[in-house]
């Protein structure tokens, strides 16, 4: 892949866009099964427990979703999955579904794309991926960052408490991890954190050195933290001022640090049984 394309309204480079291509659609990829569904389709299988995937891989087929009982694995190439019948293919599409894999793409959302796809649904192989279809799957069900509509003036105002936010925001990660505790770190100036799988642990401590409880929503600053029913944190995203808020929906390679009006992140972020609470950056 030759040209940079612009995703959700941010730049990505053709060496991502490679790296992409890699993650979303890999030669030999996993297919979950439970055993009584592995010996009907006669496929053969290693244990679920053997097996160890990428960060990447774990966030493209959606590995926290599916459920134990399919703790067999098939894995299949391109030439492998051809060689099944059309029974088996749809039977095992069918029971990636049920499954809760990622990475099954359903057939209208991209028939404008790709010519001669067969069935409602069907899996990524390298053939049928370009910049175009990438663009398409990482946009699907996700909001555009609105970075370039961010005055001039909300970002000097941002900058005593939020060295690093506009630096970060309209950005995609380098790969999977980088999430959002990690997003609302780095914009408050801490080195790399925007880089880390950072764990709740550490940003607990963030949030007890650098914030005071409170906080507006039209104010830079303000850290917007989403807590379970345990208390648990469970989201972060943080409020640039003049309405404008930052964050990194997932640890998902195909999670950009997206800039949104802050109701309408907020918005966005409603999950049962979670309740948000605010917190004040120290100046």
């Amino acid at each position: 892949m030759a040209e940079a394309v612009e995703v959700l309204g941010i730049p990505v480079p053709p060496g991502l866009l490679d790296a992409w291509a890699g993650w979303l659609a890999p030669a030999r990829q996993p297919f979950f099964l439970t055993a009584a569904e592995a010996r009907k389709l006669g496929v053969e299988t290693l244990p679920r427990a053997e097996v160890r995937l990428t960060p990447e891989a774990r966030d493209t087929f959606h590995t926290w979703s599916i459920p134990p009982e399919a703790d067999r694995i098939a894995w299949l190439g391109g030439d492998d999955w051809r060689g099944l019948s059309p029974a088996s293919r749809r039977a095992l599409l069918r029971a990636q579904v049920r499954h809760r894999r990622g990475g099954v793409a359903r057939t209208r959302d991209f028939e404008d794309l790709l010519a001669g796809l067969e069935g409602t649904r069907f899996v990524w192989w390298p053939a049928l991926v370009s910049p175009a279809v990438l663009a398409r799957v990482v946009s699907l069900d996700t909001l555009a960052c609105r970075r370039a509509e961010v005055p001039a003036e909300v970002w000097s105002a941002a900058l005593p408490l939020l060295p690093r936010a506009r630096e970060l925001a309209g950005t995609f990660p380098h790969a999977s991890g980088p999430n959002c505790f990690g997003t609302v770190v780095g914009a408050a100036g801490v080195p790399e954190a925007e880089r880390e799988w950072m764990q709740r642990e550490p940003f607990e401590a963030f949030l007890a050195g650098r914030t005071r409880r409170g906080g507006r929503d039209d104010h830079p600053g303000t850290v917007l933290v989403w807590r379970d029913g345990s208390s648990q944190v469970q989201h972060a995203a943080v409020t640039l001022g003049g309405g404008w808020a930052l964050h990194k929906p997932s640890q998902s390679w195909m999670t950009p640090r997206v800039v949104l009006p802050a109701r309408e992140l907020i918005r966005s972020c409603r999950t049962r049984g979670w309740r948000l609470h605010r917190a004040r950056l120290r100046g």
